[in-house]
């Protein structure tokens, strides 16, 4: 398996590859997936909630409070294939690859862990973190097929 994402870690705590098949007719265009991927719209209600919260308890292990918008997640790098975001905070750093490729849109996520606050942050955020992802895969989907997605 090939990503910009565990290419860039030399280290990870944790990887997680997640990809659903995309209807014929869609973006094939990996940064666009990712944009929408992490636009507003796309995050189902109880995301929302649930990035509310997290915003709430941030501080307790010094995680950042002011990134939100749109460049949250903006592309640091690509290839022929995939685009990747990474974010540094105190607490952890990430990275996510999206691809589209052979009618597949994959997220691989891969995160390195920063001492106690890294992991007692990730705790409740790693169980939820597959779920989560893949509702918000299956909602930029139905966006794109919908057309209510920017294109």
């Amino acid at each position: 398996m090939r990503s910009l994402a565990i290419d860039a870690c030399p280290d990870p705590d944790v990887i997680d590859v997640q990809a659903l098949p995309l209807p014929p007719g869609l973006p094939t265009d990996p940064a666009w997936w990712l944009r929408e991927l992490f636009a507003f719209g796309s995050a189902p209600w109880p995301v929302k909630a649930l990035m509310g919260v997290r915003q709430l308890v941030a501080g307790i292990v010094g995680a950042s409070t002011h990134r939100t918008g749109p460049d949250v997640f903006a592309q640091d790098a690509a290839d022929d294939r995939e685009v990747m975001a990474h974010e540094s905070d105190t607490h952890l750093d990430f990275w996510a690859g999206v691809a589209v490729d052979d009618g597949l849109f994959q997220v691989t996520t891969v995160v390195t862990l920063h001492g106690w606050r890294g992991r007692l942050y990730w705790a409740p955020v790693g169980a939820l973190h597959a779920p989560i992802l893949r509702s918000m895969m299956r909602r930029t989907i139905a966006r794109a097929v919908a057309g209510t997605a920017t294109r």
